[in-house]
């Protein structure tokens, strides 16, 4: 899941990369996997991103959220 809309444009309209110089290698990695069929790109909005839980500080309400979406317990 992509929360970047740029990254998904870009990934299928190569076209496009002309104006995109400063865009990162990451996203040119995402355009090779997604022509060769390995992975499908979808867009999936900022707040519902479970790997926020594994990559930011989150207040105590987002967090208790997200773990709980991922099925992971205090006990």
């Amino acid at each position: 899941m992509v929360d970047n809309q740029a990254a998904i444009a870009i990934s299928k309209n190569p076209v496009f990369h002309g104006k995109t110089k400063h865009f990162s290698i990451k996203l040119f990695f995402l355009r090779d996997v997604q022509k060769d069929g390995d992975v499908c790109l979808k867009y999936c909005k900022t707040e519902d991103q479970l790997s926020d839980i594994f990559t930011k500080a989150l207040p105590k309400g987002r967090f208790e959220l997200l773990r709980e979406k991922l099925g992971i317990s205090n006990y």
